[in-house]
């Protein structure tokens, strides 16, 4: 689903509209309701409502009968079968009612995490990742308790409250009368307040997701954090966003301390008025005794059911709150929204930028008008200070972000007139800090890989990487676990094995990031032979901070602030550009010493 520019400047500012219950409602419906289950549930929650309303009938009937010297056995076996009706209605709707609230925020969840994945990197860019998480487990977990715990009993008690009222006008409609005052009363109490519970409650899930987000932050850099001695500087941030979310939470405490002690004396002056006036109606004769029992357990047939729609309007007033978090990432553009379908075709062809512009904020450009090709089959080299924006032309390539002018070309055809899925198989791509996911060493070799691989396959890719070695040394091999981001392994390690993993993706175009940056000198070696076996009949294009590892090169191509200010051979360049002369004559001579 696309979303207009305002909604994207809104998503940035923080600024959203009020979800509409009508929005709700169709989030729920796109999730498939299971409608037979639904339908039965509902069915089971009316019988239970209606078996509550014949009970204090035929309870009043029952103590009626007292009065006439008799005990009807057949009243009470009535009585009991009631009870135990309603109580088994009660149990199965509530059991069905759970199966449809996780059935269908398990769906909303799978729906959620699949726009998550297909969300463009300028997302990521803006947003926290645990506070994404937060929306796709806290925020869903905050509809599935409405349907479940508040949904259907709101239904089904509306349907007693209802039949309540239309028996107690049959009993008696003055009394009747004198209750539905109480009706204005409550509701005067309930619409302001809700209006303040929505408010609490989306600054207080915007906060959970700032801590869960810092939280997540300091514990996956926890080395970091203690050997910087910043264990003190973390526990005050921390204190700081639990402080928050803890007046957050006084806040929403207030809010219903407030309300259901309000709800609760609405409702207990009504009893006090209600037996004072019955019992004044009964010395009259014009209500027997057990039709004031009957009219006073209907009454509260109706305040537990009142005094339940406070709370379920509450909980709706933070289910619209998250809903529109949600809403934000469900109608974000997704990554690939342009529709382009075509494959990329096989083969090699050049890859050129032609005239390509770049900021990644407005009025902060990074590339400006940059023009170059990329031949096939060659080796082509990016060099520059830092800033100068060699990953951000890894970035285009790979399509994480779009150019803000110009285009990049494949052959003669823009490369974003391909499907983004197939051209992305097209690239290999081997980075300085080497991510590794959660797993074993196989699992990360054959990450991405959705055809079968063999385990031949898998150990020639680590032969080739000259991984193969220190993986068979380990006492679980292949199927070691490489713990979070890869932590079990040393840093030379984690780059071998990723280099094995675009070893075996097999790509045309591979991208290397200054790929043998984090391996000693004999693994350097090593790993710079298989690079050079893999970018044979390969389309290389390599980010350099070390001249000494693109000399060779076909071509390298100078980047100083955002523009290509030389390109050539190494001694071309040597000739005929200062800067680069400069860095050179640096580099060499302090290898050298």
């Amino acid at each position: 689903m696309g979303i207009g520019t305002e909604q994207n400047a809104a998503e940035e500012k923080g600024k959203v509209t009020r979800t509409t219950v009508r929005y709700f409602t169709g989030l729920l419906q796109a999730a498939g309701m299971p409608r037979l289950v639904l339908a039965a549930a509902i069915l089971l929650s009316l019988v239970g409502a209606v078996t509550g309303l014949v009970v204090p009938l035929i309870t009043g009937r029952f103590i009626d009968s007292f009065s006439t010297d008799s005990f009807d056995l057949r009243m009470v076996a009535s009585l009991a079968a009631l009870f135990l009706l309603e109580a088994v209605a009660s149990g199965l709707s509530y059991y069905m009612l759970a199966y449809v609230g996780n059935q269908m925020v398990n769906k909303i969840r799978k729906r959620l995490w699949t726009k998550v994945l297909s969300l463009p990197v300028p997302f990521f860019d803006r947003h926290r990742s645990a506070e994404t998480m937060s929306r796709v487990t806290n925020d869903t977990n905050e509809i599935k308790t409405l349907i479940t715990d508040h949904l259907i009993a709101f239904c089904s008690n509306l349907l007693t409250v209802i039949g309540a009222v239309a028996i107690l006008f049959y009993l008696d409609w003055q009394m009747t009368l004198i209750i539905l005052v109480a009706v204005p009363v409550g509701f005067g109490i309930l619409m302001p307040i809700g209006g303040k519970m929505y408010k609490i409650s989306i600054s207080m899930y915007g906060q959970l997701a700032q801590l869960s987000a810092m939280l997540t932050q300091v514990i996956s850099e926890i080395r970091l954090v203690k050997a910087s001695n910043a264990e003190r500087k973390e526990e005050k941030s921390g204190f700081g966003d639990m402080d928050s979310l803890y007046r957050f939470g006084m806040k929403e405490a207030k809010i219903n301390a407030v309300l259901v002690p309000l709800m609760s004396m609405v409702m207990v002056v009504l009893l006090v008025v209600i037996i004072g006036y019955g019992g004044v109606r009964v010395s009259s004769g014009a209500l027997s005794a057990g039709e004031l029992v009957s009219f006073i357990l209907l009454l509260f047939q109706i305040m537990f059911p009142f005094s339940q729609f406070a709370t379920f309007y509450s909980q709706l007033q933070k289910v619209m709150a998250a809903t529109e978090r949600l809403r934000l990432i469900l109608e974000y553009r997704s990554e690939g929204d342009d529709r382009a379908v075509r494959p990329a075709p096989e083969g090699h062809r050049d890859l050129r930028f032609e005239d390509v512009t770049f900021a990644y904020h407005e009025g902060e450009t990074i590339l400006s008008e940059v023009t170059f090709s990329i031949p096939a089959k060659k080796v082509t080299a990016l060099v520059g200070p830092s800033g100068s924006g060699k990953t951000t032309i890894f970035s285009l390539i790979e399509r994480f972000y779009a150019p803000s002018g110009g285009d990049i070309v494949f052959g003669s055809e823009s490369i974003r007139d391909y499907s983004l899925d197939s051209w992305r198989r097209k690239i290999g791509y081997v980075s300085q800090d080497s991510p590794l996911m959660t797993g074993s060493i196989r699992d990360n070799i054959v990450y991405g890989r959705e055809e079968p691989v063999t385990d031949e396959e898998v150990a020639e890719a680590a032969r080739l990487a000259y991984a193969q070695g220190f993986i068979e040394s380990l006492p679980r091999g292949y199927e070691t676990e490489v713990g979070e981001r890869g932590i079990q392994l040393s840093g030379g390690q984690r780059q071998r094995v990723a280099i094995a993993r675009a070893l075996l993706r097999q790509p045309d175009i591979l991208l290397l990031d200054e790929a043998t940056a984090s391996l000693d000198s004999d693994s350097e070696h090593e790993v710079q032979k298989a690079l050079g076996n893999l970018m044979i009949e390969r389309t290389t294009v390599v980010i350099a901070h070390r001249l000494s590892t693109v000399v060779a090169a076909d071509q390298i191509i100078v980047l100083e602030h955002g523009r290509v200010t030389g390109s050539g051979t190494h001694e071309e360049l040597l000739d005929s550009h200062p800067s680069y002369a400069e860095w050179a004559k640096k580099q060499f001579q302090t290898g050298e010493q």
